[in-house]
């Protein structure tokens, strides 16, 4: 279950009268032998909740106007946002405020908007210039060209590639006929790619040259090259490929787009989630999650127009695609796009673009603060104001570490999963204090295809269950300790890896580190470090265990390490702890 917590300057008094019920100040409804009711509608309704889960709030609000009705009495705690009459934890922020228009999709609710700045994206390597005017004129023509082609409300449309200035358009053209973006990494195997085709049945594919080769054999699948520079008559005599992006863009579209109505609950993208814990999953995320996405960005104190953003997360996963492909460009920001990850070419985009913002995934900030000397000798990242950190935990220790050597940036740590449209972020200097606090984001569709998950993690009332454990302090805020799948379970205890994670990177000797459960028959698990040492360490195992000890309780203590060259991570940095077991338990 998630909550949402408030920030201090939305935090007042709530107010309970004897027949009436107000929040800040706010008359919300009035009470009844019937229970709340006159000014219980739906934007009452949502300011009570706080909560943007798929059909949550009218739902969710049912038991606890039926605690008004028994009680009379609905007290929230003016700290905390705790509600004893039905132990619900309210909201003291005002809910994200979505569009009365039911018939909307992502790509007119974004291109409806005025922008601040001429240029939407540039690319790193190249300097290529996309202005806005550009990328609707694009993504019109694209759209046009895809509805010539038969595409219609509710195809698939795969996209297998790399960071690029046309990703977003590609995406939104699909998105604004009604049809579905679904995205592959391009690191994935043509098994793996051929599974995700036989699983979503997608019509048509966008990729590059250089990654065709990884949809042969995969039946009569359509496919549209994105690179600039080729020989389009030439390669169109080879396999399934039918035209270019260029050629698509090329199309006039001064009748407009050609479309099914789209509304804002349908289907807009099928998004594989990290699958860190188990089998992947197609996480459906609607028109609505996007939009509510890029309306919370829109209200957030940090994603004003006139800035700069370094794009590095892939924008095949929800972070690129949920901050990236749509939201920022409903705030009119300027994003700069590096196609491959580098320290040094992201620290030269910033110098040479001015840029102010820098959301990223843990492993990129731990490179920053390790090379931090010879980054700041090299290269003057004066204007960067913010960096923004997500896709998996950023420990305390980094966080410290991060400040020491960029005292003049702000660091801010955002909270997410694919299943919640990557919509979690903290946006108060007072809550960016607050180690790992989050807001809560928009909840997806369900599963695709997979009912079963889907009850697993919704709820009938619509409260998605992220598996993590948290625990509340008396503020209301919500702190996340770990995965619950993850955790080790040593004898009676319960050891959070991410824990002795963050202990372990804080050695000097030690570049990074994951800890996993290994088997054992008479405490069932105990904690076991897989460890990459800098180069030229020569430290131990028994170093290693001894440097933990001392700083833990005995049943945290890591009994086994092993040594590696590099610890298996997904493209946002999350930790790949199912191969390091089963590396492990196969020497057993």
């Amino acid at each position: 279950m998630e909550w949402v917590k408030g920030d201090s300057e939305t935090r007042s008094r709530t107010k309970i009268g004897a027949e009436t019920l107000e929040i800040n100040g706010e008359k919300l409804g009035v009470f009844s032998e019937k229970g709340l009711e006159t000014q219980c509608n739906t934007e009452n309704k949502e300011k009570l909740l706080g909560c943007h889960g798929a059909g949550a709030c009218g739902s969710w609000l049912s038991p606890a106007c039926n605690a008004m009705e028994q009680t009379r009495q609905f007290t929230i705690d003016p700290r905390s946002g705790f509600c004893k009459s039905n132990y619900f934890f309210y909201s003291k922020r005002r809910p994200t405020s979505l569009p009365p228009n039911k018939s909307l999709d992502i790509t007119t609710f974004i291109s409806s908007r005025a922008h601040h700045v001429k240029t939407a994206y540039i690319d790193a390597a190249t300097g290529r210039h996309l202005t806005y005017s550009e990328l609707w004129r694009d993504v019109d023509s694209v759209a046009a060209s895809l509805s010539n082609m038969g595409i219609r409300k509710g195809h698939v449309i795969l996209i297998i590639s790399p960071n690029s200035i046309y990703f977003p358009v590609v995406c939104h053209a699909v998105m604004s006929v009604g049809a579905i973006i679904t995205t592959s990494n391009p690191l994935n195997t043509n098994r793996e790619i051929a599974k995700q085709i036989d699983d979503y049945k997608p019509v048509l594919a966008f990729t590059t040259q250089q990654l065709v080769h990884k949809l042969t054999g995969t039946t009569n699948l359509s496919i549209v090259l994105l690179d600039e520079d080729i020989n389009a008559a030439a390669l169109m005599t080879e396999g399934n490929i039918v035209t270019t992006l260029v050629e698509m863009m090329r199309r006039d579209s001064s009748g407009g787009r050609v479309r099914d109505r789209v509304d804002q609950e349908d289907t807009a993208t099928l998004l594989y989630s990290s699958g860190t814990t188990g089998p992947s999953k197609g996480v459906m995320l609607s028109h609505k999650n996007l939009i509510a996405m890029t309306q919370s960005i829109i209200q957030s104190h940090f994603a004003e127009g006139k800035k700069t953003y370094i794009c590095t997360v892939p924008m095949f996963h929800v972070y690129g695609m949920g901050v990236f492909v749509t939201a920022l460009l409903g705030v009119g920001t300027t994003i700069v796009i590096l196609s491959k990850f580098g320290i040094h070419d992201l620290c030269s985009a910033v110098e040479k673009y001015r840029a102010t913002n820098l959301p990223v995934v843990p492993p990129i900030l731990v490179a920053m603060v390790k090379d931090a000397d010879q980054i700041r000798a090299k290269h003057d990242l004066s204007s960067l104001q913010s960096v923004l950190s997500g896709g998996a935990p950023l420990s305390k220790e980094l966080i410290e570490g991060f400040l020491e050597k960029y005292p003049s940036v702000i660091i801010r740590q955002g909270y997410a999963l694919t299943e919640s449209t990557s919509g979690a972020s903290t946006v108060t200097v007072e809550e960016s204090r607050r180690y790992g606090t989050a807001e809560v984001p928009t909840i997806m569709k369900g599963y695709f295809n997979n009912e079963d998950a889907t009850k697993s993690t919704l709820d009938g009332e619509g409260w998605l269950k992220t598996g993590d454990l948290c625990y509340i302090d008396d503020d209301g805020f919500v702190f996340v300790v770990d995965r619950l799948k993850e955790l080790i379970k040593y004898k009676a205890y319960q050891v959070p890896p991410a824990e002795l994670e963050a202990l372990l990177l804080t050695h000097p000797a030690i570049s990074d580190a994951a800890v996993i459960p290994f088997p054992d028959k008479d405490v069932g698990q105990y904690p076991m470090a897989y460890v990459v040492r800098k180069a030229g360490s020569d430290l131990s195992e028994t170093a290693i265990m001894d440097f933990v000890e001392r700083q833990v309780a005995p049943y945290k203590k890591i009994r086994r390490v092993a040594f590696i060259g590099l610890i298996p991570k997904t493209t946002s940095g999350k930790i790949l702890r199912k191969d390091l077991i089963k590396l492990a338990t196969s020497k057993i």
